[in-house]
């Protein structure tokens, strides 16, 4: 058998207005790009990848055996404006599986041809953003990121039209432990059907949250989700570029890699989504828009209370009290990058100060942080005196830590998807050049590793290779 997965489905047992079955639209010619071994071993999936017909599954051409092919339906506010229906315009849920370490996990088609959810989209991607995606996904899971995986690229042999003319298409195999949203809670609480809110709570507490017994217990799981997860993507230099509630996950995952970007030069207000024209999904701005988007799934968690007067008062406090969670995982993760294995007090001063000379500078995010501990930081300022202070000032905090570089080494990722390196790879793609792709992908495998043979994909770009904006893959 050319695809063996074990499919155990339980989201198309959900009530009808859930999603809508469709299989996915055949392409012309697949071809497979890449297909994660690794990956496929924790999911339980056989594959024969010398098969040229695996292709044609993953692109959806055929479907294997023990799938339920569907589109999920789900609402959200997309930058700060709600959509009333959004759901699945490009992807097909194949169905779900039981992985190694017991967790239930999605199989995803996306780029796999329209659905009723498209409104008006063509339904298919194009190659750039499932490369991306494919790269950045993957490496945020290198780098210790809760976020979905990539498990497969395929090319369709069919051309997409953008703004730009005709592109190479591409579909995503994208694995994830659900795709449930604070949009698929707006859905149903915008239509006021509240037996189907009733039953995607029951299922997404006994999915991802099994210990909580209340819809307040529930919100405040999700809430120390996000709020770590917020707290990696500052530590990373990270800007997701579209956090709608639509892209907000009930599992904590980052989801949806399409305008996203790594800062180079270290600015608190950078945006690189060319349809983030306001700066609303800047990078200091993701701790405050997750708050207001959990506001949202509050909201939508008030109806199946008992009391909803005092559900409001319990989860308002749980929502207020978020961007001081939200600050103490900052607080921890920050601390490591500068080697200080637990936090007290002043630190946060500490670092926000190295944090003030990287952007008077525009010093490198990445190269910085990781020259403290394998480098010469100093080289990364043109202020030098207002280094020294800050670097004897560290030095004296550090007399009280065993073994700060191994803390630093840790915490700081020696490489990162670095943004003109994408484009790079992606250029080369579309001229059927695969290698730059396959030397990003080998080293982003081990991202905290020093390795000479990869010291060309830390630089910072020249000012020709900077990239101003990102895209979305719509």
């Amino acid at each position: 058998m050319t695809l063996q997965i074990p499919f155990d489905n339980s989201y198309a047992a959900l009530p009808e207005g859930f999603f809508t079955r469709i299989n996915p639209k055949p392409v012309a010619a697949p071809r497979l790009i890449r297909f994660n071994d690794s990956l496929a071993r924790d999911l339980g999936i056989e594959a024969d990848t010398s098969d040229p017909t695996l292709a044609e599954m993953l692109a959806g051409n055929r479907i294997p055996d023990g799938a339920d092919p569907l589109a999920q339906a789900y609402a959200g506010h997309q930058f700060g404006g709600f959509s009333p229906q959004l759901g699945d315009g490009r992807a097909n849920l194949l169905g779900e599986v039981i992985d190694s370490a017991g967790r239930r996990r999605d199989i995803q088609l996306k780029g796999s041809g329209p659905t009723p959810y498209s409104r008006m989209g063509d339904g298919r991607a194009w190659l750039g953003p499932v490369l991306r995606e494919y790269v950045v996904s993957e490496a945020m899971h290198a780098l210790g990121v809760p976020t979905t995986r990539a498990l497969a690229a395929v090319e369709t042999g069919e051309k997409v039209f953008r703004e730009s003319g005709a592109l190479p298409g591409a579909v995503l195999t994208r694995v994830a432990d659900s795709h449930i949203r604070v949009g698929t809670f707006q859905f149903f609480l915008a239509r006021r059907e509240l037996d189907r809110l009733q039953a995607l709570f029951d299922y997404t507490r006994a999915r991802h949250y099994p210990q909580a017994s209340t819809p307040g217990e529930m919100l405040a799981g999700v809430i120390g989700r996000q709020a770590r997860l917020i707290a990696l993507w500052e530590g990373l230099g990270f800007i997701h570029g579209v956090m709608n509630t639509d892209n907000t996950t009930l599992s904590g995952e980052t989801i949806d890699y399409g305008p996203c970007a790594y800062m180079d030069r270290y600015h608190p207000q950078t945006v690189f989504s060319s349809i983030d024209a306001q700066g609303r999904y800047s990078y200091s701005n993701q701790a405050h828009v997750i708050v207001w988007n959990i506001a949202q799934l509050a909201t939508c968690l008030v109806p199946l209370t008992p009391d909803q007067d005092l559900a409001v008062e319990e989860f308002t406090k749980l929502v207020h009290d978020m961007p001081a969670l939200i600050a103490k995982y900052r607080s921890e993760v920050f601390a490591r990058k500068i080697g200080l294995s637990r936090v007290r007090d002043g630190d946060d001063a500490l670092v926000d100060d190295l944090l003030t000379l990287m952007q008077q500078d525009g010093a490198d995010f990445t190269n910085t942080f990781r020259s403290l501990s394998d480098g010469a930081p100093r080289d990364q300022f043109t202020d030098r005196d207002a280094f020294d202070a800050w670097h004897a000032r560290w030095q004296a905090r550090l007399k009280d830590e065993t073994d700060p570089d191994t803390v630093m080494r840790a915490a700081n990722p020696y490489v990162i998807p670095r943004n003109h390196r994408i484009e790079q790879m992606i250029a080369a793609a579309r001229d059927g050049d695969y290698a730059p792709f396959d030397r990003l992908m080998t080293a982003l495998a081990s991202p905290y590793e020093t390795r000479a043979e990869f010291a060309d994909l830390t630089r910072p770009p020249l000012p020709e290779e900077r990239v101003q904006q990102t895209f979305c893959g719509t």
